[in-house]
């Protein structure tokens, strides 16, 4: 049996939550693989909402076992408030979430760091959530970083001898720590919050899950675009959102990957600084915007708007090997008139319809219009409902990009999906 990847083909945000929970009935596995606290993902049923942030999305479908793999970095109090909101609403955790030994963990000095270094940049910001991810991957990768296996080992020692690594540079930058002992608090508490459940060496147990013939969904954060290597560097996160992520972040060979889903919406977001060519700065910005309600789940930030971007969607698929793409948000396009979408970059007067090596302002979007279907999509059931214009839009999208789309989105509730 393969592992299936689901993952974001833009700058997230993409609906990813709601697509996994759609998506768990078919898995007895649901597993999270890179990224932290700043990823949202938010999930609409039976009149509820929910936002999960380092939870995988498939944690409300039966008795699925979902884990927190290694490639996860996980703030322990962020942690703690997440889990008592679902307890509170009736989900018992423990049982069905496992975490993984080595994903590491947010210190309250990382989110001190990742605000110190954020203000150190002046106009050249990159736009983090602050929620101490960055500097906890640079840990990481420079082999200083505490891990929740360490919690079972020496865990006082390591954890002081970290701190005062991260106390000397704030020292060195004058940056205020005022703030850290009410942290530590929170953070501490979320430690022992974290105790309630099973840790364990995530890489013998997928892998043997793959053994037994298990069906396993490998659920990504953020999207392609902000990939560490393959993003609009240097304005992405600090992981590898791609489908590769998936081997690292859970320990499988690259030939356990089987299906990998591509997620998009129907236009474009983004959150923060960064390059956007398709980005609109007008009333149909603000329109996308509002009809989308286009804010961060986890920041509450506006986010921006443009048109989508077919030259950055056929760079991801490239990247990722998408075998399947879902669109989401279809229903925000159902008043326009007119829809564009991109499907090259005009360069120094040149067309360019590869992703390229630096995006700036030097770049002018080259659009195709589609006649709009001006039709509430929100109430259809199945796809012989969908409006021709709207059919045209899938089979254009279908065309550019030479890859099948399999499920579209009319909504923010699980039962607004058509699986075609």
């Amino acid at each position: 049996m393969k592992v299936d990847v689901l993952l974001g083909l833009q700058w997230g945000d993409e609906g990813k939550g709601k697509i996994v929970d759609v998506l768990t009935p078919d898995y007895e596995i649901v597993a999270r693989f890179q990224g932290g606290p700043n990823a949202g993902h938010t999930l609409e049923f039976e009149g509820k909402k929910y936002v999960l942030r380092s939870v995988p999305s498939g944690i409300f479908q039966g008795n699925k076992i979902n884990i927190i793999g290694n490639g996860v970095v996980l703030d322990p109090a962020l942690f703690k408030g997440e889990i008592e909101s679902l307890e509170s609403s009736g989900h018992d955790l423990t049982k069905r979430l496992l975490i993984s030994k080595k994903a590491h963990l947010i210190l309250p000095t990382h989110r001190l760091l990742d605000a110190c270094y954020e203000a150190a940049k002046g106009d050249s910001k990159i736009g983090t959530t602050g929620k101490g991810i960055g500097p906890t991957y640079t840990d990481k990768i420079s082999r200083n970083g505490l891990r929740v296996g360490d919690i079972l080992h020496n865990f006082e020692e390591k954890y002081n001898a970290a701190k005062s690594k991260h106390l000397r540079i704030l020292q060195q930058y004058g940056h205020d720590i005022s703030a850290l002992a009410e942290i530590e608090k929170d953070w501490f508490a979320g430690v022992a919050k974290l105790k309630e459940f099973t840790f364990i060496d995530s890489e013998h147990y997928i892998n043997n899950a793959v053994k037994q013939g298990k069906k396993i969904l490998a659920e990504g954060a953020q999207g392609t675009m902000l990939d560490i290597d393959f993003g609009s560097y240097p304005f992405v996160t600090s992981s590898n959102t791609i489908s590769a992520g998936a081997c690292t972040g859970l320990g499988i060979a690259p030939q356990s990957v089987g299906e990998v889903y591509g997620i998009f919406k129907a236009y474009c977001t983004r959150v923060g600084s960064g390059p956007f060519p398709t980005e609109l700065f007008d009333a149909t910005g603000d329109k996308l915007r509002e009809f989308g309600f286009e804010f961060g789940s986890v920041t509450g930030r506006p986010r921006r708007c443009g048109w989508i971007d077919l030259v950055a969607l056929r760079y991801a698929i490239m990247i990722d090997g998408v075998t399947q793409l879902i669109m989401m948000k279809s229903d925000v396009l159902d008043t326009f008139e007119t829809i564009r979408a991109c499907i090259g970059y005009e360069i120094n007067g040149k067309k360019v319809t590869d992703f390229p090596f630096e995006v700036d302002e030097r770049i002018k979007p080259i659009y195709v219009d589609m006649k709009g279907w001006q039709t509430d999509m929100t109430k259809m059931q199945k796809e012989d409902e969908f409006p021709a214009e709207f059919k045209h839009y899938i089979s254009f999208l279908e065309k550019e990009l030479q890859v099948p789309i399999k499920i579209v989105s009319l909504g923010p509730d699980r039962e607004q999906t058509i699986i075609r």
